[in-house]
């Protein structure tokens, strides 16, 4: 599985949603609403979810192996960065 194109749309209020980012799987299928995340120790991911009715947020697509998080998240943080290196502003640590 080949991420072949990721999208990001900074969010510019104060908080820490940095981003939300789509990313396209071999050039033939989308995932949106990812979300870049600033925690205490740094940038992460969170994969899109909806609320269920008992009030938890559930995962709508994720991936199923560590490896593979590992590899989404770094693609989509290395393009946040990129990003925000191109608007003239300084990264997360």
């Amino acid at each position: 599985m080949n991420i072949t194109d990721v999208r990001v749309r900074k969010i510019t209020k104060e908080g820490k949603m940095k981003a939300v980012v789509s990313i396209t799987l071999e050039n033939e299928f989308v995932v949106h609403d990812i979300k870049v995340i600033e925690g205490e120790k740094g940038l992460f991911i969170a994969m899109p979810s909806k609320k269920a009715n008992d009030g938890e947020y559930r995962d709508i697509a994720h991936p199923i192996n560590s490896d593979t998080r590992e590899k989404i998240q770094s693609m989509i943080l290395a393009a946040y960065e990129k990003a925000v290196e191109e608007a003239g502003e300084e990264t997360v640590e």
